[in-house]
Order: structure tokens, then sequence, then C-alpha cells
């Protein structure tokens, strides 16, 4: 158990109940162990009262509860017909409250799937919503706008790349995450935490009517990170409510990316995670949010996390897991594109002077408080154009970086690298990727990356270069990635999303494979096209492919069909977008006497709000940093031990066995009886059932460079039912082949002869056998290639010598089981069975011997597992020398 551990969040079902008055809303954790109610009151018209209940139920009481409530809100005593109390909706929990001109509104998650799992915590995404209106149709009181502003609310589709977790905070990056778990208790108690610790002995009878306790506090709450708010999409929604309600009833969710891909290295489960947060401040489109605000936040700004786990262990303490983050964004200036001209690519113009690059400074600021240093730019706008137009933005940004390092200290200065990569891509004897991967190694010695697990104790008897020269900040525990990479372009789109590609596979891969990097090109490309569409209302234009200029020409009608839908996007719908997520984020908040939403010429306004108003404190023009943020660099601040982080970290004791925290129950649900084929680690994207070359040869590890005529389409072929989807599954699935078998592969009977004939040549020595699956009243029949471990081809019949010499041998066995002579031992002896077990049954069979020496091992190897490694002996010492002198002297 380890000292601290992050809450599960306590309510993940729900169901709302309606009566004339009050909405109740009963919602209860994943087993329907514990429910908490919510009364939302319906008979104000513009004001939200909502009392929560401080009892945690069991389900006797919630009926109980429900029963009373149904029988006090009936028309007449006793008449079952007109019941009080209705079902209305059921749901997995509360995007939020918001209200335009008229009453309140509450926004409920109806239908969610899983995406991700990271360490026994599910990642979901939204797929469907409701809005209910609250107040009583008695007390509403109409406007004709109302319905106009619900129209624009409901733009932002909420079923488009929202997610959420109830036990993994997704606001923050999973080094975070984990450092705050691995430190010690002490470290974050406080008054307030330990005030918490007491045990609340309050009686049923004192707490249980929920008519009785409306003006009561609620219980002490669980413990918790705040989220950082930046990533937040919902923040606006939930703010009315989050300090009334208990921490359980809140959830918050993030936009941008989320998937996940399974490898299998040697047979052990590694899941590749991929995740973008797309940042709520200074949100829109394309053309309609450029550069920075203020504040210091830019447009398109995204934060992209990549995470590799062994999926085999689900636990954050005993698993290994490692991540790398990296960040786009626009170039943080004052600057926009006037889109009234109706021009493919409108002119940028600088909108305001900013020569001690204040807006510059405070950006930087930020990420120096989350990521630490160094801060690495790379910045892919062009450099030469006949005329000025990417150019401009160079021109500026160069200068006021280098005017903010002026102040820092030279070992945590911004580091700018400039690279026209449109320009080197019209080049024919360069080489877009192999540049790319240069500026990636770098950047990677220079910022390292997280992992949960210290070095190898073979890197300390023989160091490698590589390794060593990784950054990073090294702990007991592990290491620590300090710093980040910044990358732009104009639109940071496609020539963002493939460096942020080649900077990811070199983090993740020391090799090139082929199936494993297609694996993660079409990751990126999929978090690629869907950043795409949010900011640019179409998918990427230029794929990783197009760099590579192997892209067919069927590609390249595609790409002219995308920047049609591109512009057409940003002409006709953007403005429309704009106003959905300026009123979902709560930017801009209807009232009276105020002028509407689409009444407005601009909303520069509603993003530069500190324009308005003279401030009294400005910042200083040398010390542009938070104070204090120094001091722990190259750590970031959000991370380090500090009195501000300790005032985001609620913590509270419990029992190790509480189901607060209890990971396996929540992940595994032994309460529930579910089919082993709908279970997310089935459905799953899967390197061995999709991309795994049809000859595996020798060596199974993905790791292993093939040559390319020795990877096939897919392992699995066409699915036309569900049957025969199941058994591509599970012959996909299973754990690699040892080396002396080779790959499995399907193909339908629908193929053509040309294909059979490529698949057959793949391997020689292949049988086909043919596999009848039955479905409905039709039939069909699949080819399945193996490796015949005996030397012979079982889809056909034996040669009838063979069987006559078969049907002698059992004869002779049969006569010597029956009579045992001399002479007939003589010629036929006695075969013992090679089995350990005397009797051929699951029920008798006696466990074989395990001598001393052979326990010892196993116990080591155990306890090696656990982090105890025992002391090495003289004997252990030599056999390791000799082990390295063969296998690299």
């Amino acid at each position: 158990m380890p000292q601290t551990a992050a809450f599960i969040g306590g309510i993940q079902k729900m169901v709302l109940y309606e009566t004339r008055a009050r909405y109740f809303l009963v919602g209860s954790n994943q087993a329907e162990t514990k429910h908490r109610v919510l009364k939302i009151d319906r008979t104000e018209p513009k004001d939200l009262v909502i009392i929560d209940d401080k009892h945690v139920y069991n389900q006797q009481e919630v009926r109980e509860l429900l029963s009373r409530l149904d029988l006090g809100n009936r028309t007449k005593m006793g008449q079952k017909g007109s019941s009080g109390l209705s079902k209305s909706v059921m749901a997995f929990g509360i995007v939020g409250f918001v209200r335009f001109l008229e009453g309140y509104y509450i926004v409920l998650i109806t239908k969610r799937r899983v995406m991700a799992d990271i360490g026994g915590h599910y990642i979901y995404k939204i797929e469907d919503t409701t809005m209910i209106y609250i107040p009583n149709d008695s007390v509403r009181v109409t406007h004709p706008d109302e319905a106009r502003y619900v129209r624009i609310f409901q733009n932002v589709d909420l079923s488009s790349n929202f997610y959420f977790s109830y036990s993994y905070d997704l606001s923050h990056s999973l080094q975070c995450n984990l450092t705050l778990l691995q430190r010690p208790y002490e470290q974050w108690l406080s008054e307030a935490s330990s005030a918490e610790d007491k045990v609340h002995t309050q009686s049923k009878q004192d707490s249980f009517d929920i008519f009785e306790e409306e003006g009561l506090p609620t219980q002490g709450e669980q413990g918790s990170i705040t989220p950082y708010y930046k990533y937040v999409w919902n923040g606006k929604l939930l703010e009315r409510v989050k300090d009334t309600v208990h921490p359980d009833w809140l959830m918050y969710i993030i936009h941008g990316f989320c998937g996940q891909s399974k490898l299998l290295i040697y047979g052990r489960p590694v899941h590749i995670t991929l995740i973008a947060r797309r940042s709520s401040r200074f949100a829109g489109t394309r053309f309609l949010k450029r550069g920075a605000n203020c504040e210091g936040d830019v447009a398109n700004e995204v934060e992209t996390e990549q995470i590799v786990h062994d999926a085999s262990v689900t636990s954050f303490t005993a698993g290994s897991y490692s991540s790398y983050v990296q960040v786009r964004g626009s170039v943080p200036l004052y600057w926009s594109q006037d889109i009234s001209t109706m021009m493919p690519k409108p002119p940028i113009r600088l909108d305001q002077a900013d020569p001690y690059a204040h807006v510059a400074g405070l950006h930087f600021d930020q990420m120096l408080q989350r990521f630490g240093s160094p801060i690495i730019i790379l910045n892919l706008v062009k450099k030469r154009e006949k005329r000025k137009h990417e150019k401009i933005l160079s021109e500026d940004l160069y200068p006021a970086v280098v005017n903010l390092n002026q102040f820092l200290p030279p070992e945590h200065c911004i580091e700018y690298i400039a690279w026209d990569m449109a320009r080197y891509t019209k080049s024919k004897l360069c080489n877009v990727l192999d540049r790319l991967n240069m500026i990636a190694e770098n950047v990677v010695k220079r910022t390292g990356f997280f992992i949960n697990r210290s070095d190898f104790y073979c890197h300390t008897l023989r160091p490698d270069d590589r390794w060593g020269d990784v950054g990073g900040y090294m702990t007991s525990s592990g290491r620590l990635q300090t710093g980040v990479l910044r990358t732009n372009c104009v639109d940071c789109l496609d020539r963002t999303n493939t460096a942020q590609f080649m900077v990811g596979k070199c983090a993740l891969f020391d090799t090139d494979c082929c199936f494993r990097t297609k694996l993660f090109e079409e990751l990126y490309e999929d978090h690629g096209d869907t950043l795409s569409l949010q900011y640019g209302g179409s998918q990427l234009v230029h794929r990783v492919k197009t760099y590579r200029k192997i892209a067919p020409w069927t590609q390249h009608s595609k790409d002219i069909m995308q920047t049609l839908s591109r512009y057409y996007s940003n002409a006709f719908s953007d403005a429309d977008r704009q106003d959905a997520i300026n009123l979902f984020l709560q930017v801009y908040q209807p009232s009276e006497g105020k002028a509407h939403l689409w009444e407005l010429p601009t909303d520069f306004y509603l993003h530069q709000k500190s324009t308005l108003i003279l401030p009294h404190d400005r910042r200083s023009y040398t010390m542009w940093w938070t104070q204090g943020i120094l001091s722990y660099l190259p750590v970031p601040y959000d991370e380090a031990a500090c009195e501000d982080t300790m005032k985001k970290v609620k913590v509270k004791r419990v029992n190790r066995f509480d189901e607060s925290i209890d990971i396996y129950t929540e992940f595994y649900k032994p309460y529930e009886l579910t089919l082993f084929d709908d279970t997310f680690s089935i459905i799953m994207s899967n390197a061995a059932r999709e991309l795994m070359p049809k000859y595996v040869g020798v060596d199974p590890s993905p790791f292993t460079v093939r040559k390319p005529e020795e990877t096939g389409k897919s392992v699995l072929g066409s699915k036309s039912n569900k049957e025969e989807a199941v058994l591509q599954r599970k012959t996909a699935a299973s754990a690699p082949p040892p080396p002396s078998e080779e790959a499995i592969s399907t193909t339908s009977e629908d193929d053509s002869e040309e294909d059979r004939d490529d698949e057959g040549s793949v391997s020689q020595r292949s049988t086909p056998i043919k596999l009848l699956i039955e479905s409905g009243e039709s039939s069909r029949t699949q080819e399945q290639t193996v490796k015949e471990p005996y030397g012979l081809h079982l889809s056909e019949l034996p040669a009838e010598k063979d069987v006559l010499i078969y049907k002698r041998y059992l004869k002779s066995e049969m006569s010597t089981i029956k009579q045992l002579c001399c002479c007939c031992v003589l010629f036929f002896p006695c075969r013992e069975p090679v089995s350990q077990f005397p009797e051929d049954s699951i029920y008798g069979v006696c466990p074989p011997q395990v001598d001393r020496d052979s326990r010892e091992v196993f116990e080591s190897h155990v306890m090696t597992g656990r982090g105890h490694v025992r002391v090495l002996c003289r004997e252990d010492m030599l056999m390791y020398r000799e082990y390295v002198k063969n296998r690299y002297m």
C-alpha cells in the first residue's frame, strides 16, 4: 500500500427523479453500494437552489427515501395511479449548470464509452448528453431570445472529443499525478486535512431526512488534486455549485484527443496512449483566434502527452510507466488575419507593438511554471518569401526571445530553433524526416522524459552513452522530464503534427520497425486530424506520407479537397462555431440590458478583459517570471514541494481496503457478470492483430527490423460477421509463437487468386487449412496457413501404407498390455508414459516435487520483483562476468 493514493470518484451513476416542486438526483458508485442525494428546487424561476444531502446511503435507505418521496408527493393519499415521483433520466455525470435569459439548465452525460486504460484508471469519451430545464412550467418566465441561445450553446457537440475520468486527473500530466502520489503523507499534512481524519459519528436518525438538514454543512472532503483549469472545459459551468456540493459530484472534462493501442513485446502487453488537452483560454477557430491575448494565453494551444506502460500490472506503484509531453500553440504575439477579403491566405498583420515582449513573457512564465526548463521553441514558419507573409512572425518572435533571455540565468534560457520546413520539403535532395529526427534527438537529450523506475543495474556496470546523455532530473524513484518542446507554424496543424510525430517517435523508440512505426504514425495522424477539425474545420492537408514523398497520386486529390473544405469552413461556419465556444466557456454571459452575442461586432474584448481596466500593479519587464520559480528550476514549480503546491492537494487518511482507493475492484468489477469479448482490452486497437507482419520469422520482437516485402496488409481479413470477428480476435490476440513457428494469416473467401498467390509466397512451408464457420443458415470457408510441426500435410489424408503401419503398431501395443511374456518384452518392450501425473484426470493430480535449490531461486526472483534485491555472492559475480565477456567482448 503506498503512502498516498488517488481517490476514485464516488459518484459514477446517476438517476434523476422529478416532482412538481423539485428534482432529486440520486448518485451512486460503480458497485451501487454508496449513494448520495442532491435536491434541486424547481420553484425559483431564475435562481439555482441546490441542497446537498450530507448522508451516505446504502441501497435499502435509498429505497425507503424514494418511497417516502413518492408517497408524500401524490395528489391523493393512497392513490397509486397518480405517482408524484417519476424517473426522468439516467446519467453518468454532470457537465454543469448554465443560465441564459430564463432559468437554469442542467447538462447530464447519458452515454459514455471507454477510450483508454492507464494503470487500471479508465478514460471515457462522452457519447451523448441531455439538457434539462430546471424550473417548473408554472413559474417559467419566457424570453423570446432564449431558444436562440439554447441552439448556439448546443452547437458545441459534447459527443465530439470530450473526455473525463472518475479516478485519473486528465488536466494534469502523468508525471504530475505520479509525482504527487509518491510524496509521503506527512508532506501534505496540514491542520485542515488532519481535522478531516476525525470520524463522523452522527447517527442515522439525525441525518436521514433530507428535508430537515438543508442548512447544515457537508461531510469532510475526500483527497484530490485541484485540476489545472486551463485545460478544463466545464470549469465555469460548475463554478456556481462547486462550493456547495460534495466533491464527488464534480467531474471535470477536457477537450482534445485520446487514443490507445496495444503492442505485444515478447508476449507482454504494452499500451501506448496519446492524450491531447486543448486549452480553454483564448479558444476558438482558425482565423478568428490568432496569436495571444493580453494574459499570455495563445490560440490553438494543445498539450500532447504520450504514455507507455506495462499493461500486465494495473497499479501506479508497482507498474512501469513512462511519458513525454510536448506543446503546440500560436506564435505568442499580438497578430491577426483579416478574413473580410475572402482570400485563401489573408495577410498577416501585427495589431500592437510590444517592444518589451510583455505578452511573450506572460506566456513563457506559464510554461516555466508548468514544465520547468529548458523551454525549446521549434519555429517552422517560412523564412524566404517573395512577399512577406509568415516571415513577419519570425522577425518579431526572435527579438522577443532574445529580450527575455537576457534576464534569465544562462542555464535556464529559452532555446530558439528556426527551420523553414516548407522550403526544405521542396528540395529533391533533402529528406525532411531525417532533419526532423536530428532535431528530435537533440530535444529529447535536453528535456529527458518521465519514467517511474530507477536506472537498471546493468547501466551502472556497463554505462550506455546514449542513456547517460538523456536530460531530465534524476530522483530516487526514476527520472522527471524537465522542460518542454514548443512547436509552432502559422496554423500549428500540418507541419506541427509531423514534427511532433518525429519527436514522439524519438522519445519512444530507439530503432526503426515497420509495423511499430505504422502503429505510432496512425495514432498521431488521428491526433492531428482531430485537432485540425476542431481548429481549422478540416482534416490534415499534409501528412507524414507527404513529407516522406511516398504519397500516391490519389493523396494529392484528397489534399485539394481538404484545402477546399478548410476554406469553406473558415469562410462560412467559423463565426457560428466561435459564438458557440464563447457561450459554452462562459466567456460571454447573457443578461438583461446587455447586447446579445450575435449583435457584437467582435469578441476581442471578451478575450482581452484586462485592456478595459487600468492595471494597478504592472509586471516588471526585467523580472518577468513569477516569484519563486527560479529557485526550483529545472523542476516545474507546479510539481515542487512548495507552499503553493501543497494548497492544491487535499489528503485524508483512509483504510487500505477502503473502496474509494480500491483500483482492483474499480477496474475488474468482480461483482458484475460481463462478456469477455466486449471488454475494452479485447476491443482496443492491437498491433499483433492489425499491424503484425505476415512473416514474423525467428524473432517475434516488434523491434526487429524486417524487409519491406515481409510485411503484409493485416493479420486479419475482413470481418463479415460477429462469429468470424470473435475467432479472429482470439487468434490474433494470443501469445506470440515460439521461434520455430510461423505467423498466422487469414484470408476471406472473397479474396482474389492473385492475393492468395502472394500470401502463399510469404511462407513456403505453410499449408492452407479450411475452417468451416456456420452463421445462421449459411456457412463460410476460411483458409489458414500454419506451420506443420510434424512435417506432415494434415489437411491431406495419410497414405494407405502409413495407415497399415499405424494399425500394426496399435496391435503390438495391445498385445503387450494383455500378456507380458519374456519373448514379447524382447521384441515389444513396454513404454512408460512421459507425463508426470499418475492419473489422466484434473481431480487426481499430484503436484511435481520441487527441490530446495529451485525453490530458493524462485523465492529470490519474487523478492527481486518486489524490490528486495539480495546481495550478490562470489559465484554470481563470476557468472555475470563470464556472461559479459562472452556476449560483448
